[in-house]
């Protein structure tokens, strides 16, 4: 056992105060239990819509028969806000005998009510259940008479709309553990043992940890050679949003009381044992595959993921688009 032989530094632990609650006894859990899992036998060695509600969209013209392009946001599997078919000087103006016709994506003409979207009796589009397939190049062609006396009128309105989700928020946290020789099943039992208790604190507040990498490497120290370490990267997600940082405290209090019960401890320390200040917490905002935030191009939605246009895809990082300039459809995965 490497913290316990001979001439080798103990790293990771203190002594401090004993504290009853559920997250110290669960400290003490974990702790026993690598006793249990990782003592040798006798006489052997041990061996990681919401969002901007969209007032009716309207363009501003001066002219008719001048194609405009308008950006819609609508908040994928949500109802849009109306899209009208007159500018802001139409809206509010007597238009005699309007007659009103929705191109959609590859000029397919909407018309009446289906079950992905309506125009009303005023022409204005609305969607009902928008899906990443429908956002693209929508047209409203109209046509009218100012007054009975005048000709007829035309004006084309364009908009490209896009459908938007919330980001992917979550904690990842990182810790570290003195191990069993990497190969050791021990590790295994107790990367097991970790993750059911750190679900379990968080479980009442709606939260899930889960385990997104575990590694086992051997580390050289300064003066005490080499050592196993697990590496582990978890996340921690709530279904409500405020609870996260709750959920976040909660943790961060297990670990430092895996330190306090560790600290009172008589020697030998358990094969596999929490290092202290190990623990990190970082606050995760990603957009999923195929969408991306960009203030530049979408000023109007800013912390919103919206749909990558075609030519363009999710990056790595898991917030922006990139130009691939091979694509052809909105929300590209990949190129």
């Amino acid at each position: 056992m490497e913290a316990s032989a001979p001439g080798r530094a103990r790293r990771g632990w203190r002594r401090a105060r004993a504290a009853d609650s559920p997250l110290s006894r669960a400290a003490v859990v974990l702790v026993v239990s690598a006793l249990v899992l990782w003592a040798p036998p006798s006489g052997e060695a041990a061996a990681g819509g919401a969002g901007p509600q969209l007032p009716e969209i309207f363009i501003l013209l001066g002219h008719f028969n001048i194609v405009f392009s308008v950006k819609v946001y609508v908040m994928l599997h949500q109802k849009s806000p109306h899209v009208l078919c007159v500018t802001q000087r139409l809206r509010n103006s007597e238009l005699i005998d309007p007659s009103f016709q929705w191109h959609g994506p590859k000029g397919k003409i909407i018309s009446g009510r289906t079950l992905t979207a309506q125009i009303t009796s005023t022409g204005s589009l609305v969607f009902q259940n928008f899906e990443e397939s429908m956002s693209g190049v929508y047209t409203c062609f109209l046509e009218y008479k100012p007054t009975v006396e005048e000709v007829i009128k035309n004006l084309q309105l364009k908009y490209v709309v896009y459908a938007y989700r919330e980001p992917h928020y979550y904690y990842q946290f990182t810790a570290r553990y003195h191990a069993a020789p990497c190969n050791s099943i021990y590790n295994i039992s107790f990367e097991k043992k970790l993750l059911q208790i750190l679900s379990k604190l968080v479980l009442d507040l709606s939260c899930e940890v889960s385990l997104l990498k575990s590694e086992c490497h051997r580390v050289k120290m300064q003066r005490a050679g080499l050592q196993n370490e697990l590496f582990f990267t978890f996340s921690g997600k709530c279904m409500q949003f405020f609870k996260e940082n709750e959920a976040k405290n909660l943790i961060e209090r297990f670990f430092n009381q895996q330190v306090e019960v560790l600290g009172r401890r008589a020697e030998p320390l358990p094969e596999i044992y929490y290092i202290e200040g190990t623990l990190q917490m970082v606050w995760i905002n990603r957009c999923f595959p195929g969408y991306g935030m960009n203030i530049l191009k979408h000023p109007r939605c800013p912390e919103c993921c919206v749909i990558c246009s075609p030519g363009s895809y999710n990056s790595r990082d898991g917030i922006h688009c990139l130009q691939c300039n091979s694509s052809l459809v909105f929300g590209a995965k990949a190129c």
